[in-house]
C-alpha cells in the first residue's frame, strides 16, 4: 500500500478526480475553448522550464486538477455553440439518430438519441426520446435516423425526499433534455453512417434471432440475453428481485465479473504459449482480441467497454506476475477511462466494478490464508469464497449506501454460481456460435436451458430465505467515507502489522463511531413538517426526533410505501400512519389550515397560518387571502394543474408566497 501511495500516477488520478468533482459541483470554468488551449500550453511550458523537483511535482498535481476540469467541460455538449438546447422555439423540425435502446416504461418506448439537425442546422448533443407505446410498432434500431416535429422539454427532478433522481442520472449520461411524441409522429429516414456500436447492435439482434429458433423458456432466454449479450430488457421484475435478494444481481449485467472470469479461463486455455519464446506476449494479444470480440457481441455498451478496458490493462499487468504491477494497471485503466469519459465516475456500476476488483487484489490473499485446508476440493471452494468475501468487503459500504440491503447468503449463492458461471459463459458462447451457423443440436440447447433454469431455481431458493436478507439499512455519505477509512487502514494493518498501523485502525474506528453518535444526536433534535407530492392524494408528515407520523387520505397504506420508504430508510426513523380527518393542524408554534373541496376557511381567531389547499376546491383565493392573511399557500398533488396555475398568479399579485409540490417538490419545514 505504501508503494501505491508513492506511485505518481495514483496521485495524478486523485487530482484528476478532484478536478472532475469540482467542475461538476461548482462549474468554476465557464470560459471558451481558446482560453483552455492557452492555459494547457502555458502549464506544459512551465513544467518543461521548472527544474526544481518538488515544485515541478506540485505544478503537475495542479495541472492534473485542471485536466479534470477540462475533461468535464469538453465532454459537456451544452458548452458548444451548436448545442441543440440553444434552439428554444416550439414545434421544431428535428433529425434524430438512435444511439441506444433503453428499457421501456409502462407507457413509452425510450431511446437515447443524438440530435443531428434542428431546423436544418447541424447540431450536437444527446436527448431522451419517449414514444407512445404501440404493440404493433417496430422498435427503432441503433443508428436509425428519424424526423420529428416537436419541442424539447426539461427532465423533471424527483418530487419527494430521497426518491431516485432520474434527472441527475441522465445528466451523468450527458442528457439534459427530452422529447415526447405520439406513436405515429415521426418519419424514419433509414440509416445514416453506421457506427461500430450500430454494427454491434445489429449483430446482437441477429444472435437473438438465431436463439429464438430454439425453445428456451422466457426466463431462460432473458438470463441468456443478460449473461452473454448484455440485454436486460426482457428480465421480469420477479426474476430481478430474486437475483437482487440473493446477492447475485451482478450476474445479470455483463460487467467486470464476466470479463474477469473469461480472462482467467482464457489465461488457462492459452497457458501453453508461455513455454515458447515471447509466448506471454502472444498469449496476452490473443486474450485482448477475444475480450474485445466479447465486448462487440455484448453490444459495446458503456459497462462492457469499461470492464473490458479495465481487464485489458490487468491482462497486460499479469504478464509481469507482480501484484504491484496489477494494481498499477488497475489505476492506469481508471485514469485513462476518466480522461475520455469523466462522467463514468458517477456511474454506480463503474464504482462497484473497480472497488470489487480492488478488494480482490488487496484483500483476497489475506482472507484466503486465514484458514488452510489439506483437502484440495475444500481448498478450491475456500479460495472461491475468499474471492467473493474480498470483493464484498470492497463494495459493501457502497452497496449499503445505494441499495440499503445486505443479502446474508451472498457467499452461498456466489459459492455455487461463480464456479458454474465460467462454464455457463464458455458454453453460452459455443451455443451462440453454433446457433448462428444453424448447427446447434437440440440436446445441447435443451441442456444449456436446463443449466440456466437450475441456476434460476437456486437463486429463487436463496432469495426466499428472508431471515438472512437484511433490508432498510441506512448509511449516510459521512458513514460511507468513515467505513472506507476503516477498511483502508484495516487492509494496511493486515498487509504489514505494526503498533503505528494498529493506532490508525483504532483511530478510524473512533471516527466511525463519532459519525454514528453525531448523526444520532442530529436525528434526535430534528423536527420537520412535510407536505409530500402524490397525484390525486394528500400526504402530510409530522416528524419528531426519530419518528414520523403520516396523515393521508389514500385508500391504503400500501399505496404510500414507494413514496415514504425512501425517506424512512435514509433518515432511519420509525413511521406510523393516520387518516387525515381534520382541517386544523399545528406544527410547533405554526398553525396550519387545510382547505379541501368544502372550501371552509373562515375560522375565528385564525390568522397568518400556513394554508394547504387540497382536492381542487372552488375557492375565491383573493377573498381567502384578505380574510386570513396566510403566511404561505401550499398546493399539493391532489389539485388540478389548471387550478394551481390560476392560484399561483393570484398569489403573485397579492404578494403571498405560493408553493406547488408538482413543480417544486415536497414542501419541508424544519425546526
Amino acid at each position: 500500500m505504501r508503494k501505491l501511495l508513492r506511485f505518481l500516477p495514483f496521485h495524478f488520478l486523485f487530482f484528476l478526480i478532484l478536478g472532475i468533482y469540482t467542475q461538476l459541483l461548482f462549474e468554476i470554468w465557464r470560459y471558451d475553448f481558446n482560453v483552455f488551449l492557452i492555459i494547457h500550453v502555458l502549464f506544459l511550458l512551465l513544467l518543461w522550464l521548472v527544474q526544481h523537483k518538488k515544485l515541478r511535482t506540485f505544478l503537475t498535481f495542479v495541472y492534473f486538477f485542471f485536466v479534470g476540469i477540462s475533461t468535464v467541460f469538453i465532454q459537456d455538449d451544452a458548452n458548444y455553440p451548436n448545442y441543440f438546447g440553444r434552439f428554444s422555439n416550439a414545434n421544431l423540425l428535428v433529425v434524430l439518430k438512435v444511439d441506444k435502446v433503453l428499457k421501456p416504461s409502462n407507457f413509452h418506448h425510450k431511446y437515447q438519441v443524438k440530435v443531428i439537425e434542428v431546423d436544418q442546422q447541424k447540431t450536437r448533443g444527446f436527448a431522451l426520446l419517449n414514444i407512445e407505446k404501440d404493440s404493433f410498432q417496430k422498435a427503432l434500431k441503433v443508428d436509425e435516423l428519424i424526423l420529428v416535429n416537436s419541442t424539447f422539454s426539461e427532465i423533471n427532478p424527483p418530487l419527494n425526499p430521497y426518491q431516485f433522481d432520474y434527472q441527475r442520472y441522465l445528466k451523468n449520461q450527458g442528457i439534459l433534455k427530452q422529447l415526447f411524441i405520439g406513436k405515429s409522429d415521426f418519419l424514419s429516414l433509414g440509416f445514416g453512417s453506421r457506427t461500430l456500436k450500430g454494427w454491434a447492435e445489429q449483430f446482437r439482434v441477429f444472435v437473438q434471432f438465431s436463439l429464438n429458433r430454439y425453445h428456451f423458456h422466457p426466463n431462460e432466454k432473458a438470463v441468456i440475453n443478460a449473461l452473454l449479450l448484455g440485454e436486460r430488457k426482457e428480465i421480469s421484475k420477479e426474476l430481478l428481485t430474486d437475483y437482487s435478494n440473493a446477492g447475485a444481481i451482478h450476474i445479470l449485467a455483463v460487467s467486470g465479473l464476466h470479463v474477469g472470469i473469461i480472462l482467467i479461463l482464457l489465461g488457462k486455455i492459452f497457458s501453453f504459449f508461455t513455454y515458447f519464446k515471447n509466448g506471454k506476449i502472444i498469449q496476452t494479444l490473443l486474450i485482448l482480441v477475444i475480450l474485445w470480440m466479447f465486448a462487440f457481441i455484448a453490444g459495446l455498451s458503456a459497462s462492457v467497454v469499461r470492464a473490458v478496458t479495465m481487464f485489458s490493462f490487468l491482462a497486460v499487468g499479469q504478464q509481469f506476475g507482480s501484484k504491484k504491477i496489477i494494481l498499477y494497471s488497475l489505476f492506469s485503466s481508471l485514469f485513462i477511462l476518466l480522461i475520455f469519459k469523466p462522467l463514468f465516475l458517477f456511474d454506480v456500476g463503474f464504482q462497484l466494478s473497480y472497488l470489487a476488483v480492488l478488494g480482490i487484489i488487496t484483500i483476497q490473499q489475506k482472507v484466503y490464508h486465514f484458514w488452510k485446508f489439506k483437502s484440495k476440493i475444500i481448498d478450491f471452494f475456500w479460495q472461491l469464497s475468499s474471492v467473493s468475501i474480498a470483493a464484498q468487503i470492497g463494495v459493501l459500504p457502497l452497496s449499503l449506501y445505494y441499495f440499503h440491503q445486505f443479502p446474508g447468503l451472498f457467499f452461498v449463492s456466489n459459492l455455487v454460481i461463480i464456479p458454474a458461471l465460467g462454464f455457463i459463459l464458455m458454453m453460452g458462447i459455443l451455443v451462440i456460435f453454433l446457433s448462428i451457423l444453424k448447427i446447434l443440436p437440440t440436446f445441447l440447447s435443451d441442456f444449456y436451458g436446463f443449466l440456466i433454469s437450475l441456476m434460476n431455481g437456486f437463486v429463487n431458493w436463496v432469495s426466499n430465505q428472508e431471515a438472512f436478507l437484511l433490508k432498510d439499512i441506512s448509511l449516510s455519505f459521512l458513514l460511507l467515507l468513515a467505513s472506507y477509512g476503516v477498511i483502508f487502514f484495516g487492509v494496511r494493518f493486515l498487509q504489514n502489522s505494526s503498533t503505528k498501523k494498529m493506532l490508525f485502525v483504532l483511530g478510524s474506528i473512533l471516527v466511525f463511531q463519532s459519525v454514528i453518535l453525531f448523526e444520532k444526536y442530529e436525528k434526535q433534535h430534528t423536527k420537520e413538517f412535510i407536505v409530500f407530492h402524490k397525484t390525486k392524494q394528500s400526504v402530510i408528515g409530522f416528524r419528531n426526533s426519530s419518528k414520523i407520523e403520516i396523515h393521508h387520505n389514500a385508500d391504503s397504506v400500501q399505496q404510500l410505501n414507494f413514496l415514504i420508504n425512501p425517506y424512512k430508510i435514509n433518515e432511519d426513523i420509525a413511521i406510523s400512519f393516520e387518516k387525515l380527518d381534520t382541517t386544523i393542524l399545528q406544527f410547533e408554534n405554526q398553525q396550519i389550515l387545510l382547505i379541501d373541496s368544502l372550501a371552509i376557511y373562515q375560522i375565528e381567531d385564525f390568522k397568518n397560518p400556513l394554508v394547504i389547499i387540497q382536492n381542487s376546491p372552488k375557492i375565491n383565493l383573493e377573498r381567502m387571502i384578505v380574510t386570513i392573511q396566510p403566511k404561505m399557500i401550499i398546493a399539493d398533488g391532489s389539485n388540478f394543474k389548471s387550478y394551481t396555475n390560476r392560484w399561483k398568479k393570484t398569489s403573485q399579485i397579492m404578494n403571498i408566497p405560493f408553493y406547488y409540490t408538482g413543480e417544486l417538490g415536497a414542501f419541508q419545514l424544519k425546526y
